[in-house]
């Protein structure tokens, strides 16, 4: 990776050269969208820039999630000065001795950016991992993965070390497919087994794959109009041509990967305690295959729901913490 500097002044002349006024008017912590009036053709503009004029990845600036000079900055610093390869872990707490170890898997065409703000709603002996796919965030340079297995090796390679005290996987909707199939992987190779699963927002599998919804194969429009009757997905990404060409890419991977996976046929029970949860208006998954995840797992501890649709968890963090905590603690031998 390049060991490039870069400076605060440097970013505030760029910036305010692709929105044509004085430098000055770029504070460290104005905001880009609330105060500089940076819509989203202009911050992809900015995006492009920065990206070009520091040899970051495409994306890596828009998947950064900064919002601020400041925040932009210290990105850009971090991802010039790392000279080990990129991890698929970020722990925004990290703990040397911590009494649990919670992993946390991201929806498609997401990022770990969707648990952003978790931490604080956990006990402070919590390690929290997020755990991030290829091609997006700190890992934009690496090849998107778009098979499941291949995606549960590389996940499984990255968390086995941390496996050494009580640990708890929690999945949202492909996060919830990639979730189960690591807890299926450790049982089968006889390693540690998570003290608890959570599942959100996806169904139990089916004997069979289901042929009649495909997102990868659809066409554009069609793509996009699905994405908005699912809810999460912001306009700015959906309704803007330039802005979707970049990130299309990666919803068809992600989804290339869940409508691929072939279901097991007739699994062994997960010997491990199994909790469901999901949105009240979820448009996507309906209550009888939220509810079949129950033969799939010896302990099963039920489903809960909250308001909301297929993204309900960005409204419901303290809450949802408060019973996943819960759920490990119950779970706990």
């Amino acid at each position: 990776m390049t060991t490039t500097s870069v400076t605060i002044e440097e970013l505030r002349a760029l910036i305010a050269g692709v929105l044509e006024t004085e430098p000055e008017e770029v504070t460290d912590d104005a905001h880009f969208v609330h105060e500089l009036d940076i819509d989203s053709l202009l911050m992809l503009e900015v995006s492009t820039r920065v990206e070009t004029a520091y040899g970051v990845p495409e994306n890596a600036v828009a998947a950064s999630g900064a919002t601020t000079l400041t925040e932009l900055h210290a990105f850009l610093a971090s991802k010039l000065t790392r000279e080990t390869s990129p991890s698929p872990l970020i722990r925004p707490r990290p703990l040397s001795e911590p009494a649990a170890r919670l992993f946390l898997l991201h929806h498609a065409g997401g990022s770990h950016l969707l648990y952003r703000g978790w931490t604080e709603h956990f006990p402070e002996d919590w390690e929290l991992c997020l755990l991030e796919a290829p091609g997006r965030g700190n890992l934009q340079a690496l090849p998107l993965i778009d098979d499941c297995d291949r995606l549960v090796d590389y996940f499984h390679t990255a968390i086995a070390p941390l496996l050494d005290r009580p640990f708890g996987f929690f999945g949202h909707s492909m996060g919830a497919l990639i979730a189960y199939q690591l807890t299926r992987r450790l049982l089968r190779q006889g390693e540690p087994l998570p003290t608890w699963l959570g599942v959100s927002a996806y169904g139990a599998p089916q004997g069979e794959a289901d042929a009649a919804s495909s997102p990868h194969l659809m066409a554009d429009d069609e793509l996009r109009t699905w994405l908005r009757s699912g809810g999460g997905s912001p306009p700015q990404l959906l309704d803007n041509d330039d802005v979707w060409r970049k990130f299309a890419p990666m919803f068809r991977s992600d989804f290339k990967l869940v409508d691929t996976w072939t279901p097991p046929r007739s699994p062994e029970p997960l010997p491990v305690p199994l909790s469901v949860f999901a949105g009240v208006h979820d448009k996507l998954i309906g209550e009888d295959r939220l509810l079949a995840w129950q033969a799939l797992t010896t302990n099963f501890r039920g489903l809960e729901r909250y308001e909301g649709d297929h993204f309900y968890l960005m409204n419901h963090q303290q809450p949802l913490a408060a019973a996943i905590t819960a759920a490990m603690r119950s779970a706990a031998p």
